[in-house]
């Protein structure tokens, strides 16, 4: 299959090339398609055997729930059979924008879209692109990130057809996404509503609006089961094994020095995924990926996983990564980093 490729601006799309991607989307292809969050590779939601060919391409396994995307909100009506008062209060705050909100399901989704689960995730993309998108496709798209299971989520086109060239239809190009982590995730079927995975919508940001909210202890235990889409299997793994280093900035780099020294006395190269300010002090022998100052996790959160990426064309024999403060969108960081290296933690 050769995956055609669509260039436009993000703000102010071409629809008439857009149109192009959404009649393959209606003959029941695959379209990866940028957002705020990831990029993210779409079928039309309401086709089992369309969606069915999202786990094809990725490599998915059929028991991982996809998020459904729409772009207004009288779609809603035909897909959650009841929209409890806290989802009203979230959808009034944060849509469209990166939070994904989990309520009760109607018989019109596919069982495949949810994962046999009677509930059902949705979310309104901030992203013009698409929305308009889902518009001229005519019906909810699902969408997970638009990559091979398990590896670093894209946040560009190049990073997409890097995974998926020749699996899928097309890919739509409207340059990086600004958010660069995954929507958050937040269950409203539950007496209090529940985070699942976090994200774009900070913890804190959903406390101010909801005053309570629980925390599936799935984020932070390696051995727990997690109810959201995208949190059940390995993911976001570089192809080298990696270190997360926690604890204060100052120990860390002390850490990391050592753990450099021993490791090339040993003849191997080594990767360090850090921030500006650390990456200035790394010997020259180490390859680092930058994901920003330490002082912005704006920036980190939008570099994550091209740094992750990075050492799939520059390979090394291992990697460490530099943890930050799990305060705003460094909670999202950590999630991510954490399944990154496969709970690998050095804490220090």
């Amino acid at each position: 299959m050769q995956t055609q490729y669509f260039h436009v601006n993000k703000d102010k799309p071409d629809t008439s090339i857009l149109a192009q991607a959404a009649v393959i989307i209606k003959q029941g292809g695959l379209v990866a398609f940028p957002t705020e969050t990831v990029y993210g590779l779409a079928a039309n939601g309401l086709d089992e055997r369309a969606v069915s060919g999202i786990y094809q391409a990725k490599g998915r396994p059929s028991d991982n729930p996809l998020i459904l995307h729409i772009a207004d909100y009288c779609e809603l009506a035909k897909l959650a059979s009841s929209i409890p008062l806290n989802a009203k209060v979230l959808i009034e705050k944060f849509w469209p924008g990166p939070l994904t909100i989990v309520l009760k399901r109607t018989q019109a989704i596919p069982n495949i879209v949810t994962g046999g689960l009677d509930t059902v995730a949705i979310r309104m993309p901030d992203s013009t692109v698409a929305r308009e998108l889902i518009r001229l496709s005519g019906v909810p798209l699902a969408a997970p990130s638009a990559n091979t299971s398990g590896r670093p989520s894209p946040t560009t086109a190049e990073a997409v057809l890097a995974d998926l060239a020749g699996k899928i239809g097309a890919v739509i190009d409207a340059g990086p996404s600004n958010i660069g982590v995954e929507s958050t995730v937040v269950d409203c079927t539950t007496p209090v509503p529940t985070l699942l995975r976090p994200g774009g919508v900070t913890l804190e940001m959903l406390i101010e609006v909801l005053g309570d909210i629980e925390i599936d202890p799935a984020l932070g235990c390696e051995n727990t089961v997690p109810k959201s889409p995208g949190m059940k299997y390995a993911h976001y793994a570089p192809n080298a094994p990696m270190y997360l280093l926690e604890g204060e900035n100052s120990s860390q780099i002390d850490r990391l020095q050592r753990e450099i020294k021993h490791h090339a006395v040993q003849g191997k190269k080594i990767g360090a995924i850090v921030s500006s300010e650390t990456a200035r002090l790394l010997p020259d022998n180490v390859l680092a990926a930058d994901y920003g100052s330490r002082t912005s996790l704006e920036q980190v959160a939008a570099n994550l996983y091209s740094a992750l990426r990075k050492f799939d064309t520059d390979p090394v024999d291992i990697i460490f990564a530099e943890g930050v403060a799990e305060t705003g969108l460094g909670l999202a960081v950590m999630n991510r980093l954490r399944k990154a290296s496969a709970y690998r933690i050095i804490k220090v």
